[in-house]
């Protein structure tokens, strides 16, 4: 395991370049290298100097990624396991003070001193997903320390899925893979969240098979519908995009009397209403397949009207090249969704694009709102929870910008 952290080579910057990694981030791009060894085999580690020689730290290195070296220490600090040992209960002792061990983002790739590895929590059962070729070189010497570590917390590990199967992974050479790291399992793993329950398929699921970033925002909600069910004799609920139906599901634990909640995957929806059984909501959530973009236009020709619209669409933009198209896409379901909204009712929007930034995707509701004729008290701003740790320095790690308005 030694030699996964020797040092086999030196990377030189060119003068004045090096800027993102000097402003706190750890990626190093490729036009802003002066030279490196020769030999150097990609996804080993190389110490990276400044343009004078001076020692900026270790980091793994990939000539076929626009990323070329990836940062992992500053400094003369020693890329060891025990550094990671260190850096893994960190993030346990973090998301126990902020979060829920039970079902969590344990590791968030750079922002949790791992870049290119993502490892979710799920009822004890680890989750990773791997997106660099550096990182897929160390694992096999980071996996035992993640385990031994958590053992440690009285969170044993009861198996291991590696979820290598973002594309991502081809720009580093990688293959696209789905596979158990030691004994298989049953990959449906029911988990609990904000008191909702539940199946998450961790094979074949979104992502690590659920959407862990939303978890506070999904509590706003709740509470949200709560308060209504409070005041009003019947809360509708739209929920749009629902994937496996969470949102849905907490508007009926906050008391919604009808949800209606919508999504284009088959498989999906059926996860959903298995969600809702297991809940015992099924007489008050009704779901269905439906594109949005086709859907939201025919709810408002025929005059329907909800107390709340909630709008959680997959990322519009994974690029610059394609943010203009993005907006026009946030700004019609946004549009649309309003014009559903009764009076005094809610609009719960969000973009989960790091692309999207604040600024622009503000921007973007504001038109929404003067082509729904609409005007908009923002009553709450959420981001991503707190196990998807953002880092300044590294914008890349803030992406999800959630919002809700009162309509009138």
């Amino acid at each position: 395991m030694a030699d996964m952290f020797e040092i086999t080579g030196t990377v030189t910057l060119k003068e004045h370049e090096g800027r993102f990694l000097k402003s706190g981030g750890d990626w190093i791009y490729d036009n802003e290298i002066a030279s490196a060894s020769s030999g150097v085999t990609d996804g080993a580690l190389v110490q990276v100097h400044d343009f004078d020689g001076y020692l900026m730290g270790t980091g793994y290195i990939n000539r076929r990624s626009k990323i070329t070296v990836r940062m992992l220490t500053r400094g003369d600090e020693k890329a060891e396991a025990e550094l990671f040992a260190a850096r893994v209960r960190s993030c346990i002792e973090g998301r126990k003070a902020y979060s829920d061990l039970s079902c969590c983002r344990l590791i968030f790739g750079e922002a949790d001193g791992f870049p290119g590895l993502v490892a979710d929590l799920y009822s004890g059962y680890l989750v990773c997903q791997i997106t660099a070729l550096g990182m897929e070189r160390l694992f096999p010497a980071i996996l035992p320390v993640i385990r031994e570590e958590l053992a440690a917390a009285k969170v044993p590990v009861k198996g291991v899925l590696l979820r290598n199967d973002e594309k991502v992974r081809e720009k580093e050479g990688l293959p696209l893979e789905k596979k158990f790291a030691g004994e298989a399992f049953d990959t449906r793993v029911p988990i609990v969240e904000n008191g909702v329950k539940y199946i998450v398929d961790v094979m074949d699921g979104q992502k690590t098979g659920f959407f862990l970033d939303q978890k506070e925002n999904r509590a706003a909600v709740q509470r949200l519908v709560a308060g209504m069910a409070g005041t009003k004799e019947k809360v509708r609920v739209l929920d749009c995009f629902t994937h496996t139906g969470s949102f849905a599901l907490n508007a009926a634990r906050g008391g919604a009397a009808q949800v209606l909640a919508v999504d284009a995957s088959d498989l999906a929806v059926a996860q959903a209403q298995e969600n809702a059984r297991i809940n015992g909501v099924s007489d008050r959530v009704q779901f269905l397949t439906a594109d949005v973009f086709d859907f939201l236009p025919q709810q408002v020709r025929e005059g329907k009207q909800y107390d709340l619209v909630v709008l959680d669409p997959p990322a519009f933009t994974k690029s610059r090249n394609s943010v203009k198209a993005a907006a026009r896409g946030y700004r019609q379901i946004n549009s649309d969704g309003m014009r559903l909204v009764v009076p005094g009712g809610y609009l719960a929007t969000c973009t989960c694009s790091h692309f999207m930034d604040p600024e622009l995707f503000q921007k973007t509701i504001a038109e929404a709102a003067h082509i729904a004729h609409r005007r908009l008290s923002q009553v709450y701003a959420g981001t991503q929870a707190p196990d998807h740790t953002y880092r300044w320095g590294m914008s890349e790690s803030l992406y999800l910008k959630f919002y809700i308005f009162r309509l009138d």
